[in-house]
């Protein structure tokens, strides 16, 4: 593509909820200077609020999109939902390159999508069954056996998701199920309500939840895109659970753990399933398990963007991150990623989690930040707390613990990896006050 000469000849990609983190990385990739980076709506009101109009943030961003004085090249996004519902629906009014809404639905419903799947993909299907969390006998409704997961059909990361291993443990779920769930679940509805469901969803909306048969073994997720009907992956990451099994401690770019031949199996059960739902010019990632005992590989979910986790580790180890490829799509043009021209063999993205409740007293300082970067330079940290925030107040956490923050590091080798985590925790200090028990939830 040949470059252009002058700020005015800049293509205007639109960002849903643009970060400065997101700005900095998009203006630092290769090509940037091709592009001129805005942001739709802002990451308040569609991230960090938990209770959602998306019929109003729709109107709202017509409204921005109509106002601007330009043209409008690309709309991106980065986010979950309302985000991901919100980005198809304005590029279609645009005639911008974008899934249809209804293959974007058969991702983002996770009882649809295992439906769907069923169809498509049965072999990698956990056993599952749909119930209403308000019905008197919800638990009747589960045709599954302790212990499962359970989870809404439509939430943010593991929010309201609980492993379940008897009655009270279901009974006690369902409380906080029921408290939380609409304020999802109804703005979900809202989009439900623009396509023809199937007669197994007329009763299952946006406030339903999916009990699914536990699945463990090793988890990894293939990256990539389907534009103008091409199909193409561009990165396997390794995904490490934390040691109780119940959340994604860290990600390891390039994929180690799985052997090539399952990679292939996950890359080819992707393609099957996204081409049988008709998802095109959007970028994906599947998340798998594998059991290395049993050989049996599972699907856990579809999402139907690239993960900006896996950004900085594309960064690091191909030499210029998957943002490139998500705006390629957009902009209708076929992606080009590199493959192994970065600075390191390896690269890895920590979460940083504190295991209880309490209010942050502080966080590391600049001065803090700057010794980490001066003792492991081109190491980034991100911060999800401030002082004054109690951790359980914090929206998109998962149900079982609290997430401060995340590091991003480059290495030789996964065991170099591990040795500059430590250090660059150990150069992080957090102070958070424990929450007396009576001030709890």
């Amino acid at each position: 593509m040949t470059e252009p000469t002058s700020t005015a000849d800049r293509r205007n990609v639109f960002v849903l909820g643009l970060t400065d983190l997101q700005r900095h990385d998009l203006e630092n990739m290769r090509g940037a200077e091709r592009f001129t980076f805005h942001s739709l709506l802002d990451y308040d009101s569609l991230v960090r609020d938990t209770d959602y109009d998306f019929d109003a943030l729709l109107d709202q961003a017509r409204t921005q999109l109509e106002e601007f004085d330009g043209s409008v090249d690309a709309i991106i996004c980065h986010w979950d939902f309302p985000s991901s519902m919100l980005a198809p629906i304005l590029a279609h009014d645009r005639g911008i390159p974008a899934p249809s809404l209804l293959s974007m639905l058969k991702c983002e419903h996770k009882y649809w999508s295992r439906l769907e799947q069923r169809t498509a993909v049965p072999d990698v299907v956990p056993g599952f069954s749909a119930f209403d969390p308000f019905a008197e006998d919800a638990l009747a409704q589960v045709d599954l056996p302790f212990p499962f997961w359970v989870k809404p059909v439509k939430a943010h990361s593991s929010n309201l998701g609980f492993e379940i291993h008897d009655e009270d443990q279901f009974a006690s779920a369902l409380e906080e199920i029921r408290a939380e769930i609409t304020d999802l679940g109804d703005a979900f509805n809202q989009v439900l309500r623009r396509v023809d469901l199937p007669r197994e969803l007329q009763e299952a909306g946006g406030n339903t939840c999916l009990a699914e048969e536990i699945i463990t073994g090793i988890q990894a997720a293939p990256e990539g895109v389907v534009s103008r009907g091409r199909f193409d992956v561009h990165g396997i990451v390794d995904m490490y659970k934390d040691p109780d099994g119940r959340s994604i401690e860290r990600l390891d770019y390039p994929a180690a753990t799985v052997p090539p031949e399952v990679q292939d199996r996950m890359v080819s059960t992707a393609e099957r399933f996204l081409r049988h739902i008709g998802f095109d010019d959007g970028a994906f990632n599947v998340e798998y398990m594998w059991d290395p005992d049993t050989d049996r590989l599972r699907m856990i979910e579809v999402n139907t963007r690239i993960s900006q986790s896996h950004s900085e580790l594309f960064l690091k180890v191909d030499g210029t991150s998957n943002h490139e490829a998500a705006i390629d799509v957009a902009l209708g043009d076929p992606p080009d990623m590199p493959h192994g021209e970065g600075r390191y063999a390896v690269a890895a993205q920590w979460h940083i989690f504190h295991d209880h409740d309490g209010v942050v007293r502080s966080v590391p300082s600049e001065e803090d930040v700057a010794a980490l970067q001066r003792e492991l330079p081109d190491t980034h940290v991100t911060f999800q707390v401030a002082p004054g925030d109690q951790l359980s107040d914090l929206p998109h956490q998962d149900s079982y613990r609290f997430k401060l923050g995340s590091l991003y590091l480059g290495a030789d080798d996964r065991d170099q990896l591990v040795e500059r985590y430590r250090r660059a925790l150990a150069l992080l200090p957090f102070d958070i006050d424990p929450v007396p028990e009576a001030k709890a939830g």
